[in-house]
């Protein structure tokens, strides 16, 4: 038995006017998809509970079977496993975005997709001003960086009370409360204060705004907490897993888990990704005897919705169900027994250009699934199932038919 999983990132979306009143899953060409829903069934699942921060680390933890008021402790820790960055009982990791803040107004949470080499050349010189000791600053993927704050004798003030704001939920918005609040704020704050000094007389900026690009004005710290103590995936549900992605979040989270993971080359974790390779890798790994599920994660949908990009997220949509589903489905036919698992974490209102509360639709197709009515994957199909996982953490465990 072999088993697949696709999740299009912060697919699920509102009906939109640009798109004559449907969703982009009902106006994307994605047959590969709703082939899935027509052969198995369509239904939906709550991946975010209301109590807990609408983001990728929580709704990705009960994606993958995790009840995340049981393991989540903060998405910067699943990001320094993924760095293989080890963390002792009093460290802290906190997500350190590149950002571009213009009169107070969030310009870009990606500092305009500022390159990985340019991010490392900012991030070195911060570290030269306030880094060494308990503060370390750790390069990740363009804006995507860490940093961690190491306890010793003199723990962090953090607690779970500190309260951050990822900067992609105050896209084009005034960021004044968005400021990091509660035990240790002062500390966050004063270092992203020290950024702001720091980036704006350097040369990186400089040649960036000599070039037409946006500047890092500063890093925005976030996503905070301990390192999570998560039962290997084998040992919860008798398979052996393999991630696919481009986002330093699942990689970690793959790690923690026990997965293989599977590097891709032109993988980015934008819209300019090479969906068919990510294809390719997972239909090989679908191949070895060793793995018996794969995952692949896409990031392009998420992105095009943090941009408000309604053409983008739509053509994301339909490079995922052509190069990943249709290959993937194709060669899982192939192979035999097979289940195949389109859903996404959470929605990403294009809208609001944020994450948010809410169920998502899931399609689920192969050995033991009797087809239920519906011919199409979309949110309106999923509204109108009986089928639904209020608990997301439950959908990982129907889906393996345990």
């Amino acid at each position: 038995m072999k088993y697949a999983i696709i999740i299009p990132d912060g697919c699920a979306d509102e009906p939109q006017e640009a798109l004559g009143g449907r969703t982009p899953l009902e106006a994307a060409d994605i047959p590969a998809m709703d082939a899935v829903a027509a052969e198995g069934i369509v239904g939906r699942s709550m991946n975010t509970p209301d109590d807990l921060p609408a983001g990728s680390d929580v709704a990705n933890l009960s994606l993958l079977g995790y009840n995340p008021h049981e393991h989540y402790t903060g998405r910067a820790p699943l990001e320094a496993a993924a760095q293989g960055i080890e963390l002792g009982p009093d460290d802290w990791a906190v997500r350190c975005n590149l950002v571009t803040v213009e009169r107070q107004v969030m310009r870009s949470f990606t500092a305009g997709q500022i390159s990985s080499p340019e991010a490392a050349a900012l991030l070195a010189s911060l570290s030269e001003r306030v880094g060494g000791g308990r503060f370390e600053f750790h390069p990740g993927v363009s804006y995507r960086n860490l940093l961690i704050v190491r306890g010793g004798s003199a723990p962090a003030p953090f607690t779970v009370d500190t309260r951050t704001t990822p900067p992609h939920d105050l896209t084009d918005m005034p960021v004044l409360d968005g400021y990091p609040r509660g035990p240790g704020s002062d500390l966050l704050n004063q270092l992203m204060s020290e950024s702001v000094d720091v980036f704006a007389r350097h040369e990186v900026n400089a040649r960036r705004l000599a070039g037409g690009s946006l500047p890092a004005t500063n890093v925005w710290l976030w996503g905070l907490g301990q390192i999570p103590r998560l039962v290997p995936f084998q040992q919860l549900f008798g398979r052996r897993g393999a991630m696919i992605t481009a986002v330093d979040l699942l990689r970690g989270l793959a790690s923690l888990l026990g997965w293989r993971r599977i590097d891709v080359p032109g993988a980015t974790g934008y819209t300019d990704t090479d969906y068919a390779a990510k294809g390719r890798y997972a239909v090989e790994a679908l191949r070895d005897d060793e793995t018996d599920l794969v995952c692949v994660h896409v990031e392009a949908t998420d992105e095009a919705s943090h941009e408000g990009d309604v053409a983008a997220k739509v053509q994301a949509l339909e490079a995922v169900s052509r190069d990943i589903v249709g290959p993937v489905h194709e060669a899982l036919r192939a192979h035999g027994d097979y289940r195949i698992l389109v859903s996404p974490d959470h929605p990403t209102f294009l809208r609001t250009k944020t994450h948010t509360h809410g169920y998502v639709p899931f399609a689920v197709s192969g050995k033991g699934i009797a087809p239920d009515a519906a011919a199409t994957y979309d949110d309106p199909a999923a509204a109108g199932s009986d089928v639904a996982f209020d608990e997301g953490w439950r959908l990982m465990p129907f889906f393996l038919g345990r």
